[in-house]
């Protein structure tokens, strides 16, 4: 069964950058879609950002685009989150996630989180102003 664990969060400035890390074990993240996903204090889930198989295709949520970039190492079984330009709106828990699907393509990208089948157990970003 796939596991993912991620880390960088922690406290930082606004205006600050953070770059998140997910590193999988007991499979390959070759075959799955990769996405990022944040729950802020009473709120729900929210997507993030996507990141196809072979890293051909991305997606961002409209709220971090332009400041927020995911990205992806097969060879290292990991997948990443470069955070730039924090604002105080950014603070949540952040949670790693993969989706596979028989109709997923090498570019495939997701921002359902109902599609995603494993996911880590959250890092914590705090940006305060």
């Amino acid at each position: 069964q796939l596991q993912l664990v991620e880390s960088g969060g922690g406290l930082v400035q606004a205006g600050h950058s953070l770059r998140l890390s997910c590193s999988a074990s007991g499979g390959t993240v070759s075959a799955y879609c990769m996405g990022w996903f944040r729950r802020a204090p009473g709120k729900q889930r929210e997507f993030v950002a996507s990141i196809s198989r072979n890293g051909g295709n991305i997606s961002h949520a409209d709220s971090v685009k332009g400041r927020f970039t995911i990205s992806r190492d097969n060879g290292k079984n990991a997948v990443y989150l470069q955070m730039n330009s924090l604002k105080s709106e950014d603070t949540a828990v952040y949670y790693c996630a993969a989706h596979w699907s028989p109709y997923n393509t090498l570019l495939t990208v997701s921002s359902k989180d109902a599609e995603y089948d494993y996911w880590g157990q959250g890092t914590q970003v705090t940006v305060s102003s």
